[in-house]
């Protein structure tokens, strides 16, 4: 039911009794979260067909899967598990206490630190074998053992062994060698002894013009090449390796299939990649990065993946090929061949045969077949290539042929490929899956060479077939030459231009890839779960009132509570709200290489379109904080599909939208038309606020050393200059300027996160200058608007001359959250004093302000909902009644309440129909969606009553 405003005048008499009370349990709550009542969930909400919130009084101290239930099987699994603050110390070993009470073996290791030295996080593996029940009265437990008493040992515990020249890693059931040095990845799989897989390579083919334009174009091959190779992990569950290198052009004599030769040798492309085994597991799982560092005039990358041989001793008729159509649902499929068919011959070969090829057996001895197809078998074609292209989000194609230099045929069409082939027979194959593999279309699947005793599995993360890259700018510049006519163009389009700053150089991508060593041809339904674990891997994570108990992302959310019509209205928005976005992902087709994870900016109600093309209107890249809003959104809910939307943004974000080298290194790039097109290179675009939450909720590395490289990314700022074209530098502004709450709001996130991970104090006190610095302003964060920074020290400088400004974009990329954290971890004089200060003036009336500071600080009026949370804060910590009221005053003020609205739009109108929220913005949605969560947690009680 909405909330209207004349429900505002209506708060009762009660409320400043209620509001000392429900203050201070609210604090009392910040000091021991035990403390915190439990509310009940009356209506979860849920999209049909997608689970939804848990219930409420789940054991937060259980072990859950994400999705629910137990998997049916999984190819080991990794996640991590908060602590309250000193609970664990240094030394303790974990193990899992199953439902009878029993320790079991677990791997574990500390991710994150209290500030007192304990245990905030750590990280765990499982092996296959072992999958703990879902959700029940036997759920299992994540214990830290007393210190001195040490986990049981696991059954079957993997081995790592080292040479000079080679890692080893045998989980008991395969072996992986993976050479120091090279051009090789993996030397070789092995199963009991028999070889499944061998030489796996990387491959980067590019272009030197684009497909488009009408020139002469050469390929170049390059191949990737080690350079490092370090073992993070060596069991007892889980062994983690490292590789680190640069794809290096093929020489002439290496050069094939028609590639030109790359001049000198050219090394680029630098790879960081991890290979995962598990104790007792067939899989190898690897999470490859790159970066391009190429020159987006000249290189157009149109090939790129990984290769690897597969060894074929079985007849022709018992080799089998099999592409995943769709893994789950109405549409859920296999397609599969043998590479010498004996099905729909002229003559029958008999029934028995025909089944065990059907089902992928071994065919009957050829000696019990119908003798003319026994006799005349070699006239039957054996197909020796196959192909599977994802062109686009809904359409797939497959198609075979013989041999090299004769034609292809087309075999099957689809919508959306799973991304998982196979390729071998009863002595052994190789199952070989590519994550997201539809939604980073343009993707191919290919066997080469099935005919041979060696074929060769090709996953082709940007297809070969595709048109190639084009990372060039999408336009000329439109005459923008100096800072005046570039601030014009801002006016216009919204885009923040400058000749050489719309650069593709420094930006990455991520790849999960799996491959399954497997004894034999497994059945259909058997390979489709497997395209399911590659799809969807299963995950264990902690009931969501374990992390809210544990304090570990702080106090400004709570668990849903319905109990009202108010907070009924609220709740449904919220749902309502991520659930259209969901659908929008869905329906506005917002996937391709480069784009998955990402969603748009702002709408065009005219065109019924996002502005997609409109400058700064059109991808989002972390504007106001949407990551933050799904990350608390899952936190609160436990919905695996919020989880799973906000880890596709993880992935674009801190890849496609940051910079891992050259001059932008560690800066994100603003909002755009093309994810890298605008000028304005900031950290609160790539800031550690939006990553952190992932990384501790998986254990998962790749982010673990995205949030590492930001840890000097005011480095890279200060050189940049972000203030170049405002102007002269104020006199003492030390090595630059800063914007507080965009900048070093950021630096804060990088920083705390980069100190809880080591333990380094020496990121904990450039934290503490910068607080002191600020606590030590005459007007606090009202002369902080912004600052001059000292590079080495951390701390900042006054330059506002005694005048006060505010900025409405301060709050509104972490800082509101990373100041709460640090008033909690981080004890500075005077720092909370100037936090609550602007929290209690920026909504202010403007006499206030006047009043507090001599003059109004100018920054107030825009995202006044979403500064709602700001006045909730600080009637939370002052115990304020009537700033509680204020604060869902200044909320309320946005009547947009309920379930989001939307019409359908069909006809010439449009290309296809769709439902469209004309007056939604994504800065609107993420920054209300914080709002109500925060004020809910922070000041629940004092929202106002909906009137029948």
């Amino acid at each position: 039911m909405p909330i209207r405003r004349r429900h505002l005048l209506q708060v009762p008499a009660a409320l400043a009794l209620t509001s000392a009370a429900a203050a201070t349990r609210a604090a009392t709550a910040a000091a021991d979260p035990a403390a915190r009542e439990p509310s009940i969930d009356k209506d979860s909400g849920a999209s049909p067909g997608v689970p939804g919130p848990l219930p409420l009084d789940l054991d937060p101290e259980a072990l859950r899967w994400l999705d629910r239930l137990a998997p049916p099987a999984h190819a080991g699994v990794a996640w991590g598990w908060p602590w309250p603050r000193g609970q664990v110390r240094r030394g303790q070993a974990f193990a899992l206490r199953d439902g009878d009470g029993r320790l079991q073996a677990l791997q574990g290791w500390p991710l994150a630190w209290w500030p007192d030295g304990s245990v905030k996080w750590s990280g765990h593996a499982l092996p296959p074998a072992t999958t703990p029940p879902g959700e029940g009265a036997r759920a299992w437990r994540v214990v830290a053992l007393p210190p001195g008493k040490t986990a049981p040992s696991p059954l079957t515990p993997l081995r790592v062994e080292e040479t000079a020249d080679a890692v080893i890693v045998d989980t008991g059931v395969i072996r992986c060698t993976v050479p120091r040095r090279g051009d090789t990845l993996v030397a070789s799989i092995t199963r009991g002894g028999v070889e499944i897989a061998r030489e796996l390579r990387l491959i980067a083919d590019a272009d030197d013009a684009p497909d488009d334009e009408g020139a002469p174009r050469r390929r170049l091959r390059s191949r990737g090449e080690l350079e490092s190779v370090d073992i993070e992990q060596r069991g007892p569950h889980r062994a983690v390796l490292r590789l680190r290198g640069r794809h290096r052009a093929l020489t002439d004599a290496a050069s094939q299939d028609g590639f030109t030769a790359g001049a000198g040798a050219r090394a680029w492309l630098p790879f960081d990649l991890r290979l995962y085994l598990h104790a007792g597991g067939d899989a190898l799982r690897i999470m490859h990065s790159w970066v391009f560092d190429g020159d987006p005039q000249r290189d157009f990358p149109r090939g790129l993946g990984l290769i690897a041989d597969v060894p074929l001793r079985d007849p022709l008729q018992d080799r089998h090929l099999r592409f995943a159509g769709a893994a789950e649902g109405p549409d859920a499929g296999l397609w599969g061949e043998a590479v010498r068919g004996l099905t729909g011959l002229r003559r029958d070969p008999g029934a028995e045969v025909r089944a065990a090829q059907l089902e992928g057996r071994a065919c009957p001895p050829d000696g019990t077949w119908q003798r003319t197809v026994r006799e005349l078998q070699d006239h039957i074609p054996a197909w020796g290539d196959f192909s599977l292209t994802q062109h686009s989000p809904d359409a797939f194609q497959i198609r075979k042929r013989t041999r090299p230099g004769h034609t292809w045929i087309h075999a099957a069409d689809g919508a959306r490929a799973a991304g998982l082939g196979y390729v071998g027979g009863p002595g052994g194959g190789l199952a070989f899956g590519l994550r997201d593999f539809w939604q980073r279309h343009p993707a191919q699947l290919e066997v080469r060479g099935a005919h041979t005793g060696m074929a060769q599995v090709r996953l082709w993360w940007h297809s070969p077939d595709a048109p190639a890259m084009d990372l060039r700018p999408y336009h000329d510049g439109l005459g923008q030459h100096s800072f005046e006519q570039q601030r014009q163009g801002l006016e216009v389009t919204y885009e923040d231009y400058e000749p050489g700053f719309d650069s593709a150089v420094g930006v990455g991508r991520s790849h999960e890839i799996t491959l399954f060593a497997l004894a034999a041809t497994p059945g259909r339904e058997r390979l489709l779960q497997l395209a399911r674990l590659v799809q969807t891997p299963p995950q264990l994570v902690a009931a969501p009132r374990r992390y809210l108990d544990t304090q570990v992302f702080g106090p400004l959310w709570s668990l849903p509570d319905r109990g009202t019509p108010a907070n009924a209205a609220i709740e449904d928005r919220l749902d309502s709200l991520f659930d259209f976005y969901r659908r929008e992902a869905e329906q506005r087709r917002w996937t391709g290489f480069w784009d998955h994870g990402d969603i748009r900016h702002t709408y065009d109600a005219d065109r019924h379109e996002w502005r997609y093309d409109v400058g700064g209107f059109a991808w989002d890249n972390s504007e106001l904080s949407p990551d933050l809003w799904l990350w608390v959104a899952f936190l609160r809910s436990g919905r695996a599909d919020i989880f799973r939307f906000a880890e596709a943004m993880v992935r674009h974000t801190s890849e496609v939208d940051t910079y891992h080298l050259g001059r932008f290194q560690g800066l994100g790039t603003r909002h755009g038309v093309l994810h890298w097109s605008d000028s304005a290179k900031q950290l609160r675009i790539s800031t550690a606020a939006y990553r952190r939450h992932y990384h501790y909720l998986t254990a998962d590395e790749r982010i673990g050393d995205v949030l590492h490289a930001l840890r000097e990314a005011d480095r890279t700022l200060i050189t940049l200059d972000p203030g170049r074209k405002l102007g002269a530098r104020p006199a003492g502004a030390g090595d630059g300027l800063l914007g507080v709450g965009t900048d070093w709001g950021a630096l804060l996130a990088n920083w705390l996160t980069e100190w809880e991970r080591s333990g380094d104090p020496r990121w904990r006190e450039r934290i503490r200058r910068g607080m002191a610095s600020v606590a030590a302003m005459p007007h606090g964060f009202f002369s902080a608007a912004t600052a001059g920074y000292e590079l080495e020290s951390g701390a900042l400088i006054d330059v506002s001359g005694g005048r006060v400004g505010a900025s409405h974009l301060s709050a509104v990329f972490g800082l509101a959250e990373m100041a709460a954290d640090l008033i909690a971890l981080v004890d500075v004089p005077g720092f909370e004093d100037a936090w609550l200060q602007y929290c209690v003036l920026f909504n202010a009336p403007v006499e206030e302000q006047r009043r507090a500071l001599g003059a109004p600080h100018g920054g107030g009026g825009a995202l006044r909902v979403g500064h709602s949370r700001l006045t909730a804060y600080a009637a939370w910590r002052r115990r304020d009644a009537a700033l509680a009221a204020r604060a869902w005053r200044e909320f309320l003020s946005d009547e947009r309440h309920g379930p989001l609205q939307t019409r359908r739009i069909a006809g010439p109108a449009v290309l296809r129909p769709v439902d469209e929220a004309p007056g939604l913005s994504t800065n609107e949605a993420a920054q209300w969606a914080l709002a109500a969560i925060q004020n809910l947690a922070l000041i629940g009680e004092a929202l106002p009553a909906a009137s029948a």
